[in-house]
């Protein structure tokens, strides 16, 4: 089952609503607020279900980030070796968390603006894992069957500015710097650790090329460390690491300028389409 966030095609005036759908051959049927689909979650997946057709085209709706405002975003740092080596880093004993704020999340096709004081973005193609249950101390196996699906996600980074300090914060949260895709349930996407592969590409050309059963952390022990401190809630976002390949590492640096476009395609889940431009764009943010 894949899921969309999306504005309600149905509301033509107002405060602008946003509604999760179901995708079914190309088409999309709206079923309800996102903020009352992830209180009721079992309802609502039982709806979705039911679904055979969709009923709008997909490509004529205007898409939305999959989950409510209220949500977490945890990322994931140096969750795969060969990316913790390649900038220089130990494999960390325990995850490297940071946060986003869904102010800074966008979707497929929307254009991210490079700020006017870094010289471009990095790209950190991953795999999301959106939570679909309460998480409080809870075991491996409660927190695996709490994933409701997963997405292709672009934990797109701001390399000047996450450095000026130890703390990453400000440069993971640019204007819509955090692209994120369909929502495919687990049941569907099956388990990170069989291995999905995943593939960033910057203008067509292979940028990395990792699969997810090289995580050094999975999912069920992430979502388990995290929710023996933080209670995780139904529609929070764990971003769970990028492989090696990104752009600051190279001799000379890569990174994304205006006009460039960059993908991350998953096995099972699709590919996210991102164009970059320049930072007069930021006026919409």
């Amino acid at each position: 089952m894949k899921l969309v966030g999306m504005v309600d095609p149905g509301r033509e005036s107002g405060r602008r609503r946003i509604v999760i759908g179901v995708v079914v051959d190309g088409r999309v049927t709206p079923l309800t607020d996102v903020d009352d689909f992830y209180a009721d979650l079992p309802h609502w997946q039982e709806r979705a279900r039911a679904v055979r057709h969709g009923t709008v085209p997909l490509a004529e709706v205007t898409l939305a980030p999959p989950v409510p405002a209220s949500a977490r975003v945890l990322c994931v740092g140096l969750n795969y070796r060969a990316h913790a080596a390649e900038g220089g880093f130990r494999a960390p004993e325990h995850p490297t968390l940071f946060g986003r704020w869904t102010a800074s999340l966008s979707v497929d096709g929307v254009p991210v603006p490079v700020p006017a004081n870094e010289p471009g973005l990095d790209w950190e193609g991953e795999v999301a894992a959106v939570v679909g249950a309460r998480l409080c101390d809870a075991g491996e196996q409660e927190a695996e069957a709490a994933v409701l699906g997963y997405a292709v996600f672009n934990d797109l980074t701001a390399r000047t500015a996450q450095k000026l300090t130890a703390q990453w914060t400000l440069g993971k949260n640019a204007d819509r710097s955090g692209p994120i895709g369909t929502v495919v349930t687990a049941d569907e996407a099956g388990s990170l650790a069989d291995g999905l592969r995943l593939v960033t590409r910057v203008n067509g050309e292979i940028m990395q090329d990792g699969n997810t059963r090289d995580m050094i952390f999975g999912v069920p022990e992430l979502l388990s460390r995290i929710s023996a401190t933080l209670t995780l809630h139904p529609g929070d976002v764990i971003a769970t690491g990028t492989p090696e390949g990104v752009g600051y590492v190279r001799t000379p640096p890569r990174l994304l300028r205006s006009g460039d476009v960059v993908e991350v395609e998953v096995d099972r889940l699709g590919t996210l389409r991102t164009p970059v431009t320049d930072a007069s764009a930021r006026s919409g943010a």
